[in-house]
């Protein structure tokens, strides 16, 4: 009896990246369900701060989701305070439901979600002005340095290479 052929080593590693991601989030919403299974104050809390960041993450179709991470971190950044807070006043649901309904806590954490936004957002093309004006300015220093070089030797403008 003739064995299947085996399929390439590239098609393999296709189909083991998808059961990666599976497995991942398996452990992701068991990780998740344990926090609100076992601490339900803090799974409110933090499920109303974090909300802009959960929306990131299910808006953001880019490879690795930049973006959504960048909200994630600076948002779990504004997330620490109101946590430490809803620990030190007894970990009980009045506390969270009043830090979650607490217009100044929601508002730092949204404002640190929009901060994340912006940053992933207006950083590449930060950093892309940047590298052009560096260009620039090495291409014209260059230009002054073959003008120097062409009248030190003693070129004419029309036996010069063009720029």
């Amino acid at each position: 009896m003739a064995k299947p052929p085996r399929a390439p080593a590239a098609a393999s590693n296709a189909t083991v990246a998808p059961a990666r991601s599976q497995a991942l989030m398996w452990m992701q919403g068991l990780l998740c369900g344990g926090l609100v299974a076992l601490l339900p104050p803090t799974a409110l809390l933090l499920g109303a701060l974090l909300g802009p960041a959960l929306v990131a993450l299910f808006l953001d179709g880019q490879p690795g989701k930049p973006v959504a991470r960048s909200v994630l971190l600076c948002t779990l950044a504004a997330c620490v305070k109101p946590v430490r807070m809803l620990w030190g006043a007894g970990h009980g649901m009045a506390a969270s439901i009043a830090l979650a309904t607490d217009a100044d806590v929601i508002g730092t954490a949204w404002a640190a979600a929009a901060a994340g936004w912006l940053l992933a957002e207006l950083v590449p093309v930060m950093v892309r002005v940047v590298l052009e004006a560096l260009s620039l300015s090495q291409a014209a220093r260059l230009r002054a340095r073959r003008a120097a070089v062409a009248e030190e030797w003693g070129l004419e403008p029309g036996n010069q290479p063009p720029p």
